[in-house]
């Protein structure tokens, strides 16, 4: 049997004038976050392939380095991947405790236009704001 909850019409999108974080719009971002996953792990998965393919010994220096900065370069593309995985991870644990689309720093329900956008997202606009601002004063020092 199929929980209400866990039926979305395909069309459905998070609207302000229902309940925040209610059933239905929990079950829209947990759906949006697990096919972002998904689709970071098939290129995960892809990456290794192509890395595993071209790990040949190329005679040609210039060959080689070009080789060896697209290696590089796909090496940091998927740590940054894996990186995303575990924020999604994260987001995921969030809305299983309730705390999914609130401000961490506020506690302020962020907005539903920010979330679709940034389904990881873990702060309001301005909250996010005031930190980098801070960020960039304590790096300046």
């Amino acid at each position: 049997m199929v929980k209400p909850e866990n039926f979305l019409p395909e069309d459905y999108r998070p609207a302000e004038d229902e309940p925040f974080m209610n059933d239905r719009q929990l079950e829209y971002f947990r759906r949006k976050l697990i096919a972002w996953k998904n689709e970071l792990l098939e290129q995960s998965a892809e990456t290794l392939e192509g890395l595993a393919e071209s790990a040949r010994n190329v005679p040609d220096i210039a060959d080689r380095a070009s080789e060896e900065t697209d290696r590089a370069l796909e090496l940091r593309t998927r740590d940054r991947q894996r990186k995303l995985v575990s924020k999604i991870d994260a987001a995921l644990r969030r809305i299983d405790n309730g705390e999914y689309g609130y401000c961490e720093m506020t506690g302020e329900p962020i907005s539903l236009k920010r979330l679709d956008a940034r389904p990881i997202a873990t702060m309001t606009l301005e909250a996010q704001e005031r930190h980098e601002r801070r960020e960039r004063v304590h790096r300046d020092d």
